[in-house]
């Protein structure tokens, strides 16, 4: 496994060692001991989370309140997006800057965000599966939303068109009026 730094110092890309040849190829996708040396710390992980998505749907920026703060280990298994991790912790030197990595079928690559962060991603594809492990569980009461285009963090989206979005993403907030992290 390969660890990339990324601009935001707790953000990680996790490159896995793939073996192919020509009858396919394998990977170890997680290995738990590995992954904590990596980011430098023990995380358990909860829930694991799959959704397929249609070329230009946008999910995002989501993330989720205390008592439940969700880190993510996210990855794409079919398809490719363009997967964003915004630093919402006003106490971090890189509070509204955000990590953009594109995450595909082909690269297999991984990104590591953890709680403090919202995170959304675009689908560049036909279509997108997206795999990810979170550190709690789902609960709805505590989930918020952060605009896509928010002016302050302004992502450089890789897109051409508006993208399709959900009434939630639609009506989210803008970063200056949402409830985020200390």
């Amino acid at each position: 496994m390969n660890v990339i730094d990324t601009a935001i110092p707790d953000v990680k890309i996790i490159e896995p060692r793939v073996f192919g040849d020509e009858r396919g190829f394998f990977f170890e996708s997680f290995n738990q001991d590995q992954f904590n040396q990596a980011i430098g710390h023990q995380v358990t992980f909860v829930q694991d989370n799959h959704s397929r998505s249609s070329k230009s749907v946008l999910r995002g920026l989501h993330y989720q309140i205390s008592p439940a703060p969700q880190g993510k280990l996210v990855r794409c298994t079919f398809g490719e997006v363009f997967d964003v991790a915004v630093d919402i912790r006003k106490s971090s030197p890189t509070y509204a800057q955000y990590v953009g990595v594109l995450l595909s079928a082909s690269n297999k690559k991984q990104l590591w965000i953890p709680q403090g962060f919202a995170h959304g991603f675009v689908v560049l594809s036909e279509f997108a599966e997206f795999l990810y492990k979170t550190t709690q569980f789902y609960r709805p009461e505590l989930e918020r939303a952060i605009r896509w285009d928010d002016p302050h963090i302004n992502i450089s989206w890789p897109i051409s068109a508006p993208p399709l979005l959900s009434k939630k993403d639609s009506s989210a907030s803008l970063l200056q009026d949402a409830e985020v992290f200390d």
